[in-house]
């Protein structure tokens, strides 16, 4: 059958997935929130016991912990124990769409509820892909800090020797109001993706990444895209952050030197990420509160 055939036929038992429900529990200990303060160029010894972590922080905890032997090719658990099991070999984030009502403290008894938001089929350029929408509640102290509706984009398998299919190129914004010239450091990549969990070929294994996913290069996780494009728009802002949207549309790759822009309006800003070409690779709306 074909990749759209697949799809259609496992649509039933996936729109079972819709709605189910798991809670990650997590305490946000001291050493693990200093690890990630160093990664981000921070100072580990700034956060004790009791402080305050930055609001967008908590997408950097809660992750899921596959046994080795449930790993699949691609460095991601296999399908249909923490995911649904959509019938498409390749996965990628694609966009958030984050309310911020609070922020975690070092040393809270925490919480993420997952839940299977949506899961919808459609045509695209490279062929049959199905975005899968995760929605996560962050909870601690009996409050809603946080919630997070990720969107990922399953796709199909690239044919042996060809190049994967990227979005039509467009230039990036002009009249940015800031510019930060940022190194897409590959070093930075792998303590993210330790903090993170995150195991995809694609951001370490180049090889892997040319052979079988066809792309030119080590792939720039779309995760630390957007928690630095936030982090740009951060150091301008012009109040608490209540929330953001983002979408990345090219893939950036390990090594790479990148622009992070941005302009502002009253209390939203609004940022983008030209890669070393000019072209745009990802956007971002961040609202900020008085």
């Amino acid at each position: 059958m074909s990749a759209a055939e697949d799809v259609a036929a496992a649509m039933p038992e996936l729109a079972g997935w819709i709605g189910r429900k798991r809670v990650v529990e997590e305490r946000i200990a001291l050493a693990a929130v200093r690890r990630i303060a160093g990664t981000f160029d921070l100072d580990p010894d700034a956060f004790r016991e009791g402080s305050e972590i930055p609001s967008h922080w908590f997408n950097l905890f809660f992750s899921d912990v596959a046994r080795h032997s449930a790993i699949g090719p691609d460095g991601h658990p296999r399908k249909g124990e923490f995911l649904p099991p959509i019938p498409l070999p390749r996965r990628m984030g694609a966009g958030r769409r984050v309310q911020v009502h609070g922020a975690l403290r070092v040393g809270d008894d925490a919480t993420k509820t997952v839940e299977v938001a949506g899961i919808a089929p459609k045509a695209a350029r490279s062929g049959t892909i199905v975005v899968l929408t995760m929605r996560h509640t962050i909870t601690a102290r009996g409050q809603t800090l946080a919630v997070d509706e990720f969107d990922a984009i399953y796709r199909e398998a690239v044919p042996p020797g060809a190049a994967s299919t990227t979005t039509a190129p467009i230039p990036a914004p002009t009249g940015a109001a800031w510019s930060d010239t940022t190194l897409l450091d590959p070093v930075q990549v792998f303590r993210y993706g330790a903090i993170t969990w995150n195991a995809h070929r694609i951001h370490y294994d180049a090889d892997y990444t040319r052979g079988t996913e066809g792309y030119p290069g080590v792939v720039m996780n779309g995760g630390l895209t957007m928690h630095l494009l936030l982090d740009s728009a951060l150091k301008r802002a012009p109040g608490a952050l209540r929330g953001f949207s983002a979408r990345l549309m090219r893939p950036l790759f390990v090594g790479d030197t990148a622009r992070f822009e941005g302009t502002a309006e009253g209390n939203t800003l609004r940022a983008w990420v030209a890669d070393k070409d000019g072209h745009q690779a990802a956007e971002m709306t961040a609202e900020f509160g008085a």
